[in-house]
């Protein structure tokens, strides 16, 4: 195991590599630039500006230079946010899209994988048929039509819950409620449609119709015999889709003026701030990578049958 946690940690390093190389050379390939404006900024401010951030070099060597400065962990200075550097950014909004990505990630595996053994357990009746139907709705129905409609009835309506903000506002954790509830509902229905599938299988095994038959109950045949090996399916979503929440709750934080890295993710790309896409493309694949990573090593765990050579 200790091989193979070492081999996976080594790998991660080309795959940045490439990931870096290819978005560096893909941003800057792209229409307009950092400076441009409506209204044409004056050649000699033009030349200034590209000196004073070494994009006046050529580019391998503005590559090169980058490539340094990640290495030190320095991301560099904000094109368009003034004085302020990206690791300063994402330093203050990464925190607050993790939370809620974490949050959402939990509440949607407990519920799905609840969801999915009801259903499993009572295969083809009415519980089936009502929890199969809420986890169809929610892959169906998109993010920007819950996240309104939690609004209006919750916040609206009922005036239970802000209509916005974070933790650090007035509300205090009220304001998570709706983006968790929001966020969570796609990951929730996948989670729960698979579980339920993966646990019907694992019922109808040799395996638990030995456990039943040695008289245990079934609660003990359920969570030491069936989940072990039927969650399987269901931690090799978690790695993407942890990386998918965090990175979809761009959406989210727009709807309830959350101060996340989707709102800077969203304006970098409008106004090309190539350092500030970079840094946000970088802790993206740190995220997928690192979930993929944990999802390799909690199958070792869960299933003795798997080796790591």
């Amino acid at each position: 195991m200790t091989r193979f946690i070492v081999r996976r940690l080594l790998s991660t390093i080309p795959t940045l590599f490439v990931i870096i190389t290819l978005s560096f050379f893909l941003i800057r390939m792209a229409p307009g630039g950092p400076f441009a404006r409506e209204k044409k900024v004056p050649p000699e401010i033009l030349q200034n500006l590209l000196k004073k951030y070494h994009m006046d070099e050529p580019l391998p060597q503005q590559y090169f230079r980058y490539l340094g400065d990640v290495l030190r962990f320095d991301l560099g200075p904000s094109f368009k946010y003034k004085d302020q550097t990206v690791n300063d950014l994402l330093g203050t909004t990464f925190p607050v899209s993790l939370t809620l990505g974490v949050m959402a990630l939990a509440v949607a595996t407990f519920l799905g994988v609840l969801v999915g053994i009801i259903s499993a357990l009572k295969q083809n009746k009415w519980q089936d048929y009502a929890a199969m139907s809420v986890a169809v709705l929610g892959i169906s129905i998109p993010l920007f039509v819950v996240g309104p409609v939690l609004m209006l009835v919750f916040a609206l309506i009922l005036d239970w819950l802000p209509t916005s903000g974070w933790i650090g506002s007035r509300a205090g954790w009220a304001t998570v409620v709706m983006p968790v509830m929001t966020l969570m509902l796609p990951p929730f229905a996948y989670i729960a449609r698979m579980s339920r599938g993966s646990i019907i299988e694992v019922i109808r095994s040799d395996y638990v119709r030995t456990a039943r038959a040695k008289g245990l109950k079934e609660n003990v045949v359920i969570t030491k015999h069936v989940l072990k090996g039927a969650l399987l399916p269901v931690v090799t979503y978690l790695g993407p889709a942890f990386a998918g929440i965090v990175t979809g709750s761009v959406v989210v934080e727009r709807i309830f003026d959350i101060p996340g890295i989707g709102k800077i993710f969203v304006q970098s790309a409008f106004n090309r701030d190539y350092t500030v896409i970079m840094g946000d493309v970088i802790v993206y694949s740190l995220i997928l990578i690192s979930a993929n990573f944990i999802v390799d090593v909690l199958y070792g765990i869960l299933d003795p049958r798997i080796t790591y050579k």
